[in-house]
């Protein structure tokens, strides 16, 4: 299922035919099969060379085992041109949340970086916000929130409060917005108690809380999110996912974010873009994405001990009168198997849920990976 058309004036982020490449250099393996086969061919005399070098006998200098010509072929290298992203298309509507997925080096990064200005396309074209990122990065930026996992822009022996002051006054953040900003992701964020800590000494999971704070607080109508929960425990990334929820819904934030945890982008997101080798892959909803794979579904079956015989149906592990089992309703209806488990003995409890989106992300990967 693919997004359909949308409203120019609706459009947040809209990327046609975009290709990005990399010029890489590195070093060259200059033996060839033919050296290799000559080479063994030739073992025994390049021994006795190797014997005479070493005693200073034998072989001349320009034949010596480092020489020059030698030297100058271990440290060749090769320029190698690298796609990132190739003909890549899409677009997202303002107000959308759209989580953005791949493989490690599909990508993602480069998209990311591309939509805030800090890489440009080596072909297509694309908007953000009615703007060029190339063109019109200032304006841009101030619309617009980008935030990476890895960084930070808190400064390091200050305390947190100063740096929020200091994006005030740099971002020229008119007072009222600035003050209802910061009471907002005060909060929200529950940052009361870190504001006035050093960035140094906060952990990892308050200085992402306090770099999303710090992000927000010239009222972006995009944000751009890369691995925004990376590395944080079960309850700061709570915390994250539901303010992410709540901007989107009451403030009407168009956010884009990327993440290899599956489960929070399908708890956070309406729609996923999954990227390949630089190339668009899917577009649509995590059901659709689903559907790809097949209609995955797990069930427990809890019973009096013994063990239900399902055809169709494949056993992932059980103990103590407790059965796990997956099963693929797409060639297995719900009435089917809802027949079978009536039919079948000792049976005193069932619960059937979908497969975990990790599970059939994982699946998509291996396919891709063997095409």
């Amino acid at each position: 299922m693919f997004q359909g058309a949308i409203a120019p004036k609706d459009i947040a982020v809209r990327m046609e035919s975009v290709s990005k490449t990399f010029t890489r250099w590195q070093r060259r393996d200059n033996i060839t099969q033919k050296e290799r086969v000559s080479g063994q061919e030739q073992g025994p005399k390049k021994e006795n060379a190797r014997e005479n070098v070493m005693e200073g006998t034998g072989a001349s200098g320009k034949e010596r085992m480092f020489s020059k010509e030698k030297r100058k072929r271990i440290f060749r290298q090769e320029k190698t041109t690298v796609t990132a992203l190739d003909n890549v298309s899409f677009q997202i509507g303002r107000g959308e949340f759209v989580a953005y997925a791949g493989p490690n080096g599909a990508g993602k990064s480069t998209t990311m970086k591309l939509l805030s200005g800090m890489l440009q396309p080596t072909s297509g074209d694309l908007s953000v916000l009615g703007m060029s990122p190339e063109k019109e990065r200032i304006a841009l930026m101030k619309k617009l929130g980008v935030l990476f996992g890895n960084r930070t822009e808190l400064w390091w022996d200050h305390p947190v409060i100063q740096s929020f002051a200091w994006k005030k006054v740099v971002w020229d953040i008119p007072d009222e917005v600035y003050r209802r900003n910061l009471d907002m992701v005060t909060e929200l964020l529950d940052m009361g108690e870190i504001r006035n800590t050093f960035a140094r000494e906060l952990s990892l999971g308050q200085r992402m809380r306090a770099d999303l704070a710090m992000m927000l607080l010239h009222s972006p109508e995009l944000i751009l999110l890369d691995e925004p929960t990376l590395g944080l425990d079960v309850v700061a990334k709570r915390q994250m996912i539901e303010f992410l929820k709540r901007i989107n819904r009451e403030e009407g934030v168009t956010i884009l974010v990327t993440s290899h945890d599956m489960d929070d982008l399908e708890e956070m997101a309406r729609r996923i873009l999954m990227i390949s080798d630089g190339k668009l892959a899917f577009d649509g909803s995590f059901d659709g994405l689903r559907d790809i794979t097949g209609n995955l579904t797990h069930f427990t079956v809890t019973t009096d001990g013994r063990m239900p015989e399902l055809e169709g149906c494949r056993l992932l592990g059980g103990k103590h009168g407790v059965f796990e089992f997956e099963v693929d309703l797409s060639g297995l209806s719900m009435k089917t198997l809802l027949g079978m488990l009536s039919r079948a003995e000792g049976i005193l409890d069932v619960e059937i849920r979908k497969a975990p989106i990790e599970q059939v992300i994982a699946q998509l990967y291996q396919a891709w990976k063997k095409a």
